[in-house]
């Protein structure tokens, strides 16, 4: 059964996706409203999101730079403290330690208590769709981020010498799951998840309405099953 008082910590949450976009529609409710609670949220894109095109006479930069734009009216639509985005090309996201480096490196700049990212075991959604690489890709890059990655100080350890401390983080919840353990009461803040998303419209050619349907239609049947309007579902690992 889905936990329904799961007490998150109330310090920094770093969010780890993939794509501009993906935050929002895997856990934009949630993020909001930790926002709205207090806690320092911040959002790290692993790729620039310069393949979200159907053009192929629009350049690539240019994508990439409207996204961009998009992802941080998102962003302060949802409050989130921060946002960055990495220079790597939308499609080729792969798990090497230069990419691990990058992910460590923000941990431990943003020394989060919570550590939000999707299920990169994750690959089918019944027979209707399967997961982005890029997605997969991404849920391993946070995980292996992680551990062994911040918390151990021999994992680039130029970071020390830079200043920056080394991080364990036990609380990682982890979105777009077929094994939730956990259901998060998101009344109130459905409006702001629908809304951020609505601001990549480069990515919405038919609009915001079949996403609105769905993520209504979604959050409506995780709410019924804890008794309350509307939820978001997670995979939460305590490693401690």
């Amino acid at each position: 059964m889905p936990e329904t008082d799961a007490a998150p910590k109330t310090g920094p949450v770093l969010a780890i996706f993939a794509h501009p976009d993906d935050a929002e529609i895997g856990a934009g409710g949630t993020l909001a409203a930790w926002a709205a609670a207090g806690r320092d949220v911040h959002l790290l894109i692993l790729t620039n999101g310069d393949r979200g095109g159907q053009d192929p006479a629009q350049p690539r930069e240019e994508i990439a730079a409207i996204r961009a734009r998009e992802t941080e009216a998102a962003a302060d639509l949802l409050g989130l403290a921060s946002v960055r985005i990495l220079p790597n090309h939308d499609g080729d996201l792969e798990n090497t330690p230069a990419v691990r480096e990058a992910v460590t490196r923000r941990i431990r700049e943003v020394q989060p208590d919570t550590v939000v990212a999707n299920d990169p075991t994750t690959i089918f959604f019944e027979d209707r769709y399967y997961n982005h690489a890029d997605h997969r890709n991404a849920g391993w890059i946070a995980l292996d981020s992680l551990f062994p990655g911040a918390g151990n100080p021999h994992f680039f350890a130029e970071h020390l010498g830079e200043g920056l401390r080394v991080r364990d983080v036990h609380d990682v919840w982890l979105c777009w799951t077929t094994e939730p353990n956990t259901t998060i009461d998101i009344t109130g803040f459905l409006r702001a998840k629908i809304d951020a998303l609505a601001l990549h419209a480069s990515q919405l050619d038919e609009g915001i309405r079949f996403f609105e349907e769905w993520m209504t239609e979604d959050a409506a049947k995780a709410g019924a099953s804890i008794g309350v309007e509307h939820a978001e579902e997670f995979r939460v690992l305590d490693l401690s």
